[in-house]
């Protein structure tokens, strides 16, 4: 016996447009003592199921709790055998479905000594009704097997704008006042020889011979960039396709299907982004800068997926991809996502053109002084990671409720708002902490304004913990091992596309900053 979370047909319901069944056996199952266990769990689990008919979802518990009085405590489960199915039709095509499962008494648990033969019926009643097949989802939305909370949600996501706009001006504001107030000073200053005397300079200016330095771990960071633009191509692809109602939310593995092939064939942009950059800070190594481009999400997403696909398969769970999906995966990424990857690294290392800094840089480094506690980068990953991540906490909760609970989530217009919003957020914070570090004439800012900004990906997995200890019920082995495996690697792409937003936005800022300066 399984508890199935994939689609299946159901072969022996048959149901015939318009024709009445009164009572009719569906199957007898025979259960087992580990069977009858099994069911009685999921049905104090609050399991249930879900049928689709013509695209109409149908949802009902497999059966119910009778929980009774205290002294004596009665504890009763009962497991619906019957389905009733009312279908409503208007000419030849179905407007509405409803199914109940009370229309018979069921069948008490507790009571059975396995091993026994339960027998399963159902009965079908069609309905003519005068509502339009165009109206069906009317109908659809104002009856709903989960609790509303559409209400709730919007208010929390306009609150959530209201604050970030709020946020962005913030700093928009502050920043622009105190560049015009550098810039004026600095002008001021450049007319007097004494001033360009590096020992009298103060703030971001000094640090203009150190500021285009090229990072340490180059060939790291422009893999970084590459796969985070990737994800960021992918997530907007998918974004815009569920708006133009290409999935639907009945067709479970849709979006999976649609992000593997969205993954192979943008990996050429990875490739390139990843190359491009690697030329522009003079790299040499390039085969490698390719290679590891291709394995930076690859490999880990391989190494978490086969450990929790190995442990479905020795469990017995439907869950467990079949050997033959395997090979197909394999071959997607080994014939497709891997030779774009060159084929982009290629034009991205021969479409390069220099890297064109304001500045000049000096052979030597500058001593960096003593840092503050506030300016460290732990400091920083506390702000550019609290910040993003209190623009999108809301809609966490209903992913979250979505992907590991009973939610069917529809909004996708509201989430491609909050995305925008959380790159937009993520671009102004690492504006303005790349702004406070070089005053504080820290030169460092590459890689600093990768790991504040991607630091979201932390807030992102401390919220899943709170999820799964407060708010789930989930337990066992092969459940946790999925959802902290599958938590840890969204959290990663979180980290690389969010780490790349950061490092664009901090590298137009300098470039900004830089190109209106005078040095000598």
């Amino acid at each position: 016996m399984h508890l199935y979370r994939r689609v299946c047909y159901a072969q022996y319901l048959s149901i015939l447009f318009a024709v009445d069944i009164d009572s009719k056996e569906l199957c007898k199952k025979p259960i087992a003592e580990s069977d009858l266990h099994k069911l009685i769990h999921a049905i104090e689990d609050l399991y249930y199921f879900e049928f689709v008919m013509d695209e109409l979802p149908m949802r009902g518990f497999i059966g119910h709790l009778d929980e009774s009085g205290f002294l004596p405590h009665s504890h009763q489960v009962f497991l619906y055998t019957h389905h009733h199915f009312t279908i409503e039709y208007n000419g030849n095509q179905v407007v509405s479905v409803n199914i109940t499962t009370q229309e018979q008494t069921p069948v008490n648990l507790l009571e059975l000594k396995p091993p026994v033969d339960i027998v399963f019926t159902y009965s079908v009643k069609w309905l003519q009704t005068s509502v339009k097949y165009e109206d069906r989802g009317k109908l659809q939305h104002r009856s709903s097997f989960f609790p509303k909370a559409l209400e709730i949600h919007w208010l929390s996501v306009i609150n959530s704008v209201v604050l970030v706009f709020l946020l962005m001006g913030f700093v928009v504001i502050i920043l622009t006042r105190i560049l015009n107030r550098d810039f004026r000073s600095f002008s001021i200053h450049d007319d007097e020889a004494e001033r360009f005397e590096e020992d009298d300079e103060i703030g971001w200016k000094v640090i203009h011979t150190d500021v285009f330095r090229y990072p340490n771990n180059k060939l790291l960071l422009c893999a970084i960039l590459g796969v985070g633009t990737q994800f960021l191509t992918l997530l907007g692809g998918i974004l815009s396709m569920a708006l133009c109602g290409v999935f639907n939310v009945h067709r479970h593995g849709a979006i999976n299907a649609a992000a593997i092939l969205l993954y192979a064939l943008t990996s050429c942009i990875s490739g390139y982004v990843s190359g491009r950059f690697y030329r522009q800070m003079e790299g040499q190594r390039w085969v490698w800068n390719i290679n590891l481009t291709a394995c930076l999400f690859t490999v880990p997403f391989f190494f978490t997926w086969s450990v929790i696909n190995s442990v479905a398969w020795a469990w017995g769970s439907t869950q467990a991809l079949p050997f033959t999906t395997i090979v197909i995966l394999m071959l997607i990424w080994l014939c497709v996502g891997y030779p774009l990857t060159v084929i982009g690294g290629i034009f991205g290392k021969n479409w390069a053109g220099n890297f064109n800094a304001p500045c000049r840089t000096k052979n030597i480094a500058r001593e960096i002084p003593p840092l503050p506690l506030y300016r460290s980068q732990f400091a920083y990953m506390l702000v550019g990671g609290f910040l993003p991540f209190s623009a999108i906490s809301v809609e966490l909760y209903y992913i979250f409720a979505t992907l590991w609970g009973r939610q069917s989530y529809t909004l996708y217009g509201i989430l491609m708002l909050v995305f925008i919003i959380l790159l937009s957020v993520t671009a102004c914070v690492s504006v303005a902490l790349t702004y406070f570090q070089l005053s504080s004439e820290d030169h460092r800012w590459w890689w600093r304004s990768v790991i504040s900004s991607g630091s979201t990906g932390l807030f992102v997995f401390a919220y899943a913990l709170f999820y799964y200890f407060d708010r789930s019920n989930m337990s066992g082995t092969l459940q946790s091992l999925q959802f902290f495996g599958y938590t840890v690697l969204t959290c990663y792409v979180f980290f690389l596309m969010l780490g790349t937003v950061g490092f664009v936005a901090s590298l137009k800022f300098v470039r900004y900053i830089y190109v209106y300066i005078k040095t000598d």
